[in-house]
């Protein structure tokens, strides 16, 4: 669990913990008042984009999925997904990945070995990188941007080219996945010459595994998104409450 904790009542040595889950950042900011310390939230890059329309494909494959189903697949996805990311950021490190090598599975809080299918994912990067020849500029960092903020899962140079990449275990390309990506680059400090792309790993329609497409900028439909997240979640926020910083029965 990702919490904040601040000071509330010094001499009670009460402080406010607020918990963060993945659909919000924060960060420490200067109140321009009282100079004090103080804390912004914002939405997630990838829970704004999820209130775009996803298509009549997404909602056909729901539809004959059942709700139930289609949110196991989801969660199980993104494990998945959650557990490549993690062994894609230590190979970018240098780091050897086996085939046995353990990686942390956030919906059950424990380290463990990937499968078969996502080992699958991870030689399909292996692949990539040789074949695309990157020089990797950042990867898995955070960028902040009007109102939102999300993690880069790649910037690299391509033939002198620069990309914005973002990896995607799954065999389709959504909507929201391409307001992502357009989001992700107008937050970077300086976006100029740089393009956007998804690289889909386990890919099944080709023999490579893999696929990278160039993404068409979609910041305007993001902001569309943006204006519906704001109205679909209007009065949402990190939960707050106030626990003592420490307890004891003598």
């Amino acid at each position: 669990m990702k919490k904040e904790i601040r000071t509330v009542d010094e001499q009670k040595k009460i402080m406010q913990v607020t918990t963060v889950d993945e659909r919000w950042y924060i960060r420490e900011t200067t109140d321009n008042e009282t100079g004090l310390p103080s804390y912004e939230f914002v939405p997630s890059v990838t829970w704004i984009a999820e209130h775009y329309p996803k298509g009549i494909g997404f909602y056909k494959w729901l539809a004959n999925k059942g709700w139930d189903e289609a949110e196991a697949l989801k969660e199980a996805a993104a494990d998945k997904g959650s557990k490549v990311h993690l062994a894609i950021a230590d190979l970018i490190n240098g780091k050897t990945v086996k085939i046995d090598s353990k990686y942390l599975n956030h919906s059950t809080g424990k380290e463990e070995e990937l499968t078969l299918e996502e080992y699958e994912c991870v030689m399909a990067f292996v692949a990539w990188a040789k074949e695309a020849a990157p020089k990797f500029l950042q990867h898995e960092f955070v960028v902040w941007g009007d109102g939102y903020a999300g993690t880069v899962d790649i910037l690299c140079e391509i033939k002198g080219e620069k990309y914005l990449i973002d990896l995607k275990t799954s065999q389709s390309i959504w909507p929201s996945h391409e307001l992502q990506v357009s989001a992700y680059r107008k937050a970077l400090p300086d976006s100029s010459g740089i393009k956007t792309a998804i690289l889909q790993l386990g890919y099944r329609l080709n023999k490579k595994k893999y696929k990278f497409t160039e993404i068409a900028d979609k910041f305007n439909e993001f902001l569309a998104a943006k204006i519906i997240w704001a109205n679909e979640q209007k009065g949402v926020y990190p939960k707050q409450r106030d626990y003592p910083l420490e307890v004891a029965i003598v």
